[in-house]
Protein backbone atom coordinates (compact mmCIF):
# COMPACT_ATOMS: atom_id res chain seq x y z
CA UNK A 1 0.00 0.00 0.00
CA UNK A 2 1.10 3.23 -1.11
CA UNK A 3 -0.76 6.17 0.49
CA UNK A 4 -0.17 10.36 1.64
CA UNK A 5 -2.12 11.68 5.12
CA UNK A 6 -5.49 11.14 5.70
CA UNK A 7 -7.95 14.09 5.13
CA UNK A 8 -11.90 15.63 4.65
CA UNK A 9 -15.22 14.87 2.42
CA UNK A 10 -16.93 16.89 0.39
CA UNK A 11 -19.92 17.21 -1.75
CA UNK A 12 -19.61 18.84 -5.14
CA UNK A 13 -23.07 19.53 -7.14
CA UNK A 14 -21.29 20.61 -10.72
CA UNK A 15 -24.14 22.06 -12.45
CA UNK A 16 -23.96 20.17 -15.72
CA UNK A 17 -24.60 23.09 -17.86
CA UNK A 18 -21.49 24.87 -16.58
CA UNK A 19 -19.17 22.21 -16.43
CA UNK A 20 -20.25 20.89 -19.70
CA UNK A 21 -20.12 24.58 -21.43
CA UNK A 22 -17.30 26.22 -19.30
CA UNK A 23 -14.07 27.41 -21.62
CA UNK A 24 -10.73 26.55 -20.06
CA UNK A 25 -10.65 29.86 -19.13
CA UNK A 26 -14.41 29.87 -17.22
CA UNK A 27 -12.51 27.39 -15.00
CA UNK A 28 -12.38 30.79 -12.40
CA UNK A 29 -16.39 30.28 -12.07
CA UNK A 30 -16.48 27.43 -10.25
CA UNK A 31 -16.37 27.07 -6.60
CA UNK A 32 -16.27 25.16 -3.74
CA UNK A 33 -18.67 25.87 -0.32
CA UNK A 34 -17.77 24.12 2.44
CA UNK A 35 -19.01 22.42 5.75
CA UNK A 36 -18.44 19.78 8.25
CA UNK A 37 -19.77 16.65 8.69
CA UNK A 38 -17.59 14.52 11.38
CA UNK A 39 -14.04 16.81 11.79
CA UNK A 40 -12.83 13.26 13.40
CA UNK A 41 -12.97 11.66 9.94
CA UNK A 42 -10.71 11.48 6.95
CA UNK A 43 -12.71 10.43 3.69
CA UNK A 44 -11.24 8.84 0.70
CA UNK A 45 -14.42 6.44 -0.11
CA UNK A 46 -16.99 7.38 -2.48
CA UNK A 47 -19.70 6.40 -4.84
CA UNK A 48 -22.40 8.48 -5.60
CA UNK A 49 -25.47 7.03 -6.73
CA UNK A 50 -27.21 10.20 -8.08
CA UNK A 51 -27.07 13.63 -7.13
CA UNK A 52 -29.44 13.14 -4.24
CA UNK A 53 -27.76 9.56 -2.85
CA UNK A 54 -24.28 8.68 -1.95
CA UNK A 55 -21.67 7.23 0.11
CA UNK A 56 -18.94 7.99 1.76
CA UNK A 57 -16.48 6.44 4.30
CA UNK A 58 -13.54 6.77 6.26
CA UNK A 59 -11.38 6.54 8.51
CA UNK A 60 -10.75 7.91 12.25
CA UNK A 61 -8.13 10.95 12.78
CA UNK A 62 -7.93 10.04 16.88
CA UNK A 63 -8.26 6.19 16.34
CA UNK A 64 -11.58 5.70 17.38
CA UNK A 65 -13.91 4.13 15.14
CA UNK A 66 -13.83 4.13 11.18
CA UNK A 67 -17.30 5.47 10.04
CA UNK A 68 -19.66 5.25 6.72
CA UNK A 69 -22.00 8.06 6.08
CA UNK A 70 -24.98 8.48 3.76
CA UNK A 71 -26.59 11.19 2.47
CA UNK A 72 -30.52 10.84 0.18
CA UNK A 73 -31.02 14.34 -0.08
CA UNK A 74 -28.15 15.98 -1.88
CA UNK A 75 -25.84 16.30 1.06
CA UNK A 76 -28.46 18.34 3.14
CA UNK A 77 -28.30 15.76 5.92
CA UNK A 78 -25.62 12.69 6.57
CA UNK A 79 -26.71 9.82 8.25
CA UNK A 80 -24.16 7.49 10.69
CA UNK A 81 -24.52 4.02 8.87
CA UNK A 82 -21.83 2.41 10.08
CA UNK A 83 -20.32 -1.08 10.44
CA UNK A 84 -20.19 -1.97 14.53
CA UNK A 85 -16.76 -2.99 15.57
CA UNK A 86 -14.73 -0.68 13.47
CA UNK A 87 -12.51 0.68 15.70
CA UNK A 88 -9.01 1.08 14.24
CA UNK A 89 -10.27 0.13 10.91
CA UNK A 90 -9.94 2.51 7.36
CA UNK A 91 -12.86 2.03 5.01
CA UNK A 92 -11.14 3.85 2.28
CA UNK A 93 -13.03 2.27 -0.86
CA UNK A 94 -17.20 2.52 -1.11
CA UNK A 95 -19.44 1.03 -4.08
CA UNK A 96 -22.79 1.07 -4.06
CA UNK A 97 -25.40 -0.04 -6.03
CA UNK A 98 -28.29 2.05 -4.56
CA UNK A 99 -29.29 3.88 -1.22
CA UNK A 100 -30.25 0.23 0.52
CA UNK A 101 -26.90 -1.76 -0.96
CA UNK A 102 -23.39 -0.58 -0.84
CA UNK A 103 -20.00 -2.33 0.17
CA UNK A 104 -16.68 -1.32 1.52
CA UNK A 105 -13.17 -2.46 2.00
CA UNK A 106 -11.24 -1.96 4.74
CA UNK A 107 -7.50 -1.66 4.27
CA UNK A 108 -4.15 -2.73 6.03
CA UNK A 109 -1.90 -5.84 6.35
CA UNK A 110 -3.36 -8.83 6.76
CA UNK A 111 -6.44 -9.30 8.71
CA UNK A 112 -7.37 -5.30 8.88
CA UNK A 113 -7.95 -5.79 4.92
CA UNK A 114 -11.85 -6.84 5.26
CA UNK A 115 -14.58 -6.25 2.68
CA UNK A 116 -18.44 -5.39 4.32
CA UNK A 117 -21.77 -5.34 2.69
CA UNK A 118 -25.20 -3.72 3.78
CA UNK A 119 -28.54 -4.21 1.49
CA UNK A 120 -30.67 -2.25 4.26
CA UNK A 121 -28.65 0.83 4.03
CA UNK A 122 -26.29 0.51 6.48
CA UNK A 123 -28.87 -0.80 9.37
CA UNK A 124 -26.94 -4.17 9.83
CA UNK A 125 -23.94 -4.83 7.73
CA UNK A 126 -21.85 -8.54 7.25
CA UNK A 127 -18.13 -9.35 6.85
CA UNK A 128 -18.19 -10.91 4.01
CA UNK A 129 -14.29 -10.88 3.42
CA UNK A 130 -10.72 -11.32 6.16
CA UNK A 131 -7.75 -11.39 4.42
CA UNK A 132 -5.34 -14.06 5.63
CA UNK A 133 -2.14 -13.74 3.56
CA UNK A 134 0.02 -11.96 6.50
CA UNK A 135 1.66 -10.12 3.49
CA UNK A 136 -1.56 -9.22 1.41
CA UNK A 137 -2.75 -5.42 2.00
CA UNK A 138 -6.08 -4.72 -0.17
CA UNK A 139 -6.19 -1.33 -1.53
CA UNK A 140 -9.74 -0.63 -3.49
CA UNK A 141 -12.53 -2.27 -5.77
CA UNK A 142 -14.90 -2.46 -7.96
CA UNK A 143 -17.83 -4.01 -9.76
CA UNK A 144 -18.87 -4.83 -13.54
CA UNK A 145 -21.98 -3.36 -14.69
CA UNK A 146 -24.80 -5.24 -13.10
CA UNK A 147 -22.97 -5.69 -9.63
CA UNK A 148 -22.91 -9.25 -9.55
CA UNK A 149 -18.61 -9.61 -10.73
CA UNK A 150 -16.46 -7.77 -8.73
CA UNK A 151 -13.02 -7.00 -8.61
CA UNK A 152 -10.67 -6.04 -5.39
CA UNK A 153 -6.38 -5.89 -5.95
CA UNK A 154 -3.94 -6.21 -3.01
CA UNK A 155 0.22 -4.92 -3.32
CA UNK A 156 2.14 -7.84 -4.38
CA UNK A 157 2.53 -11.23 -2.98
CA UNK A 158 5.27 -13.33 -3.50
CA UNK A 159 6.30 -10.48 -6.54
CA UNK A 160 2.59 -10.32 -8.07
CA UNK A 161 -0.57 -8.09 -7.23
CA UNK A 162 -3.00 -10.18 -5.78
CA UNK A 163 -6.79 -10.20 -7.25
CA UNK A 164 -9.87 -11.20 -5.46
CA UNK A 165 -13.34 -11.70 -7.08
CA UNK A 166 -16.88 -12.16 -6.65
CA UNK A 167 -20.21 -12.92 -8.86
CA UNK A 168 -22.61 -13.01 -6.12
CA UNK A 169 -22.51 -9.03 -5.49
CA UNK A 170 -19.71 -8.69 -2.63
CA UNK A 171 -21.45 -11.46 -0.38
CA UNK A 172 -18.34 -14.08 -0.95
CA UNK A 173 -14.92 -13.84 -2.62
CA UNK A 174 -12.18 -16.01 -3.92
CA UNK A 175 -8.55 -15.40 -4.70
CA UNK A 176 -7.82 -15.51 -8.19
CA UNK A 177 -4.56 -17.02 -10.05
CA UNK A 178 -1.54 -15.12 -10.40
CA UNK A 179 -0.32 -16.85 -13.53
CA UNK A 180 -2.30 -14.01 -15.30
CA UNK A 181 -0.31 -11.39 -13.40
CA UNK A 182 2.99 -9.85 -14.74
CA UNK A 183 5.80 -9.86 -12.08
CA UNK A 184 5.52 -6.66 -9.86
CA UNK A 185 8.25 -7.05 -7.41
CA UNK A 186 8.86 -3.34 -5.70
CA UNK A 187 5.17 -2.00 -7.16
CA UNK A 188 2.37 -1.25 -4.69
CA UNK A 189 -1.53 0.61 -5.31
CA UNK A 190 -1.94 3.59 -3.93
CA UNK A 191 -5.05 3.64 -1.88
CA UNK A 192 -5.06 7.12 -1.60
CA UNK A 193 -8.46 7.66 -3.66
CA UNK A 194 -10.57 4.22 -3.69
CA UNK A 195 -10.02 4.47 -7.71
CA UNK A 196 -6.89 2.60 -7.91
CA UNK A 197 -8.64 -0.16 -9.39
CA UNK A 198 -11.36 1.04 -12.04
CA UNK A 199 -13.78 -1.37 -14.01
CA UNK A 200 -15.70 0.41 -17.41
CA UNK A 201 -17.67 -2.47 -19.59
CA UNK A 202 -15.89 -5.53 -19.39
CA UNK A 203 -12.69 -4.16 -19.23
CA UNK A 204 -10.70 -3.57 -15.57
CA UNK A 205 -7.51 -1.76 -14.61
CA UNK A 206 -5.65 -0.60 -12.13
CA UNK A 207 -2.52 1.52 -11.39
CA UNK A 208 0.93 1.11 -9.71
CA UNK A 209 3.80 3.19 -8.20
CA UNK A 210 7.00 2.51 -6.67
CA UNK A 211 10.20 0.82 -8.76
CA UNK A 212 7.68 1.20 -11.71
CA UNK A 213 4.48 3.74 -12.19
CA UNK A 214 1.93 1.41 -14.50
CA UNK A 215 -1.44 0.48 -15.65
CA UNK A 216 -2.33 -3.10 -15.71
CA UNK A 217 -5.10 -4.20 -18.07
CA UNK A 218 -7.46 -7.18 -18.05
CA UNK A 219 -10.11 -8.09 -20.75
CA UNK A 220 -10.95 -11.35 -19.25
CA UNK A 221 -12.61 -10.03 -15.94
CA UNK A 222 -9.16 -10.03 -13.74
CA UNK A 223 -7.93 -13.52 -14.80
CA UNK A 224 -4.68 -12.17 -16.95
CA UNK A 225 -3.28 -8.78 -16.96
CA UNK A 226 -1.13 -6.70 -18.94
CA UNK A 227 1.34 -3.90 -17.99
CA UNK A 228 1.97 -0.76 -19.48
CA UNK A 229 4.24 1.99 -18.62
CA UNK A 230 1.73 4.93 -17.21
CA UNK A 231 3.83 7.67 -18.38
CA UNK A 232 3.50 9.31 -14.66
CA UNK A 233 6.95 9.46 -13.00
CA UNK A 234 7.49 6.19 -9.98
CA UNK A 235 9.07 7.24 -6.99
CA UNK A 236 8.74 5.84 -3.34
CA UNK A 237 5.64 7.89 -2.87
CA UNK A 238 4.87 8.54 -6.29
CA UNK A 239 3.14 6.97 -9.30
CA UNK A 240 -0.68 6.27 -10.59
CA UNK A 241 -2.94 7.08 -7.75
CA UNK A 242 -6.54 7.12 -9.69
CA UNK A 243 -8.32 6.19 -13.15
CA UNK A 244 -11.29 6.62 -14.68
CA UNK A 245 -13.29 6.10 -18.06
CA UNK A 246 -15.69 7.03 -19.91
CA UNK A 247 -16.03 3.99 -21.97
CA UNK A 248 -13.92 1.13 -22.49
CA UNK A 249 -11.51 3.13 -24.75
CA UNK A 250 -11.50 6.36 -23.39
CA UNK A 251 -9.95 6.83 -20.36
CA UNK A 252 -7.78 9.38 -17.88
CA UNK A 253 -4.48 8.18 -14.94
CA UNK A 254 -4.01 11.18 -12.69
CA UNK A 255 -1.32 10.98 -9.80
CA UNK A 256 1.81 12.39 -9.17
CA UNK A 257 4.78 12.26 -5.68
CA UNK A 258 3.17 12.74 -2.49
CA UNK A 259 7.05 13.72 -1.09
CA UNK A 260 6.34 16.96 -3.77
CA UNK A 261 2.66 17.77 -3.39
CA UNK A 262 3.11 20.76 -4.82
CA UNK A 263 4.40 19.38 -8.20
CA UNK A 264 1.90 18.22 -10.93
CA UNK A 265 4.47 17.97 -14.12
CA UNK A 266 3.33 14.63 -16.14
CA UNK A 267 0.74 14.06 -13.45
CA UNK A 268 -2.03 12.69 -16.19
CA UNK A 269 -2.13 10.59 -18.61
CA UNK A 270 -5.07 9.41 -21.34
CA UNK A 271 -5.71 6.73 -23.36
CA UNK A 272 -7.47 6.32 -26.17
CA UNK A 273 -7.55 3.03 -27.02
CA UNK A 274 -7.87 1.58 -23.42
CA UNK A 275 -4.17 -0.29 -23.67
CA UNK A 276 -1.63 2.10 -24.57
CA UNK A 277 -0.86 5.67 -22.51
CA UNK A 278 0.07 9.12 -23.59
CA UNK A 279 1.54 11.86 -21.34
CA UNK A 280 -1.34 14.38 -20.51
CA UNK A 281 -1.27 17.84 -19.21
CA UNK A 282 0.14 19.07 -16.14
CA UNK A 283 -1.56 19.62 -12.69
CA UNK A 284 -0.76 22.78 -10.64
CA UNK A 285 -1.16 20.27 -8.18
CA UNK A 286 -1.04 16.72 -7.54
CA UNK A 287 -3.99 14.56 -8.62
CA UNK A 288 -5.69 11.54 -6.20
CA UNK A 289 -8.96 11.24 -8.63
CA UNK A 290 -10.44 12.34 -11.60
CA UNK A 291 -14.00 11.78 -12.74
CA UNK A 292 -15.25 12.34 -16.42
CA UNK A 293 -18.53 14.82 -16.45
CA UNK A 294 -20.28 15.44 -19.94
CA UNK A 295 -17.64 16.91 -22.02
CA UNK A 296 -15.42 18.13 -18.84
CA UNK A 297 -12.98 16.03 -16.45
CA UNK A 298 -12.39 17.02 -13.30
CA UNK A 299 -9.19 15.92 -10.80
CA UNK A 300 -8.59 16.35 -7.15
CA UNK A 301 -5.88 16.36 -4.81
CA UNK A 302 -4.73 17.32 -1.97
CA UNK A 303 -1.79 16.08 0.73
CA UNK A 304 -1.71 18.00 3.89
CA UNK A 305 -2.27 21.99 3.24
CA UNK A 306 -1.06 21.48 -0.32
CA UNK A 307 -4.20 20.84 -2.74
CA UNK A 308 -6.45 22.05 -5.77
CA UNK A 309 -9.41 21.18 -8.13
CA UNK A 310 -8.73 21.28 -11.71
CA UNK A 311 -11.17 21.07 -15.05
CA UNK A 312 -9.98 20.00 -18.79
CA UNK A 313 -12.51 20.57 -21.53
CA UNK A 314 -10.10 18.83 -23.97
CA UNK A 315 -9.70 15.37 -23.16
CA UNK A 316 -7.54 16.07 -20.33
CA UNK A 317 -4.37 17.55 -22.71
CA UNK A 318 -4.45 21.42 -21.07
CA UNK A 319 -5.86 21.56 -17.07
CA UNK A 320 -7.07 25.04 -15.74
CA UNK A 321 -6.99 24.69 -11.71
CA UNK A 322 -10.10 26.61 -10.74
CA UNK A 323 -9.68 26.02 -7.01
CA UNK A 324 -6.89 25.71 -4.23
CA UNK A 325 -8.86 23.55 -2.38
CA UNK A 326 -8.41 19.93 -2.34
CA UNK A 327 -10.28 16.28 -2.13
CA UNK A 328 -9.29 12.98 -2.03
CA UNK A 329 -11.49 11.08 -3.96
CA UNK A 330 -14.39 12.39 -6.92
CA UNK A 331 -17.57 10.88 -8.40
CA UNK A 332 -19.70 12.40 -10.72
CA UNK A 333 -23.15 10.80 -11.63
CA UNK A 334 -25.41 10.52 -14.92
CA UNK A 335 -27.77 13.11 -13.66
CA UNK A 336 -25.00 15.70 -13.51
CA UNK A 337 -23.67 16.00 -10.07
CA UNK A 338 -19.95 16.20 -9.22
CA UNK A 339 -19.17 14.55 -5.56
CA UNK A 340 -15.85 14.40 -4.14
CA UNK A 341 -14.66 13.42 -0.85
CA UNK A 342 -11.24 14.82 1.17
CA UNK A 343 -10.08 15.48 4.84
CA UNK A 344 -11.48 16.98 7.96
CA UNK A 345 -14.72 16.10 7.76
CA UNK A 346 -15.88 18.53 5.38
CA UNK A 347 -18.48 18.54 2.69
CA UNK A 348 -18.91 21.36 0.09
CA UNK A 349 -21.13 21.91 -2.23
CA UNK A 350 -20.08 23.91 -5.78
Amino acid sequence: MLTAPLYAVALVALAAPVASAAPPGGAADLSWDVTTVDADQSFRGLDAVDRDTAWVSGASVSGGDARVYLTKDGGDSWDDVSPAGSAGLNFRDVEAENARTATVLAIGEGEASRIYRTTDGGATWIETFRNTEPTAFYNCMDFFPGGKRGLAVSDPVAGKFRIISTDDGGQSWEVLPDAGMPDSTGEANFSASGDCLTISGRDAWFGSGGAKSRIFHSTDQGLTWAATDSTIPAGEAAGVFGLAFKNPRQGIAVGGDFAAAADGVDASATTRDGKSWTNGGDLAHLGEDAAYLRRSVVVVGESGPVGGSSVSTDGGQTWRQFSEVGFHTLDCTNDGACWAAGGRGRVGTL
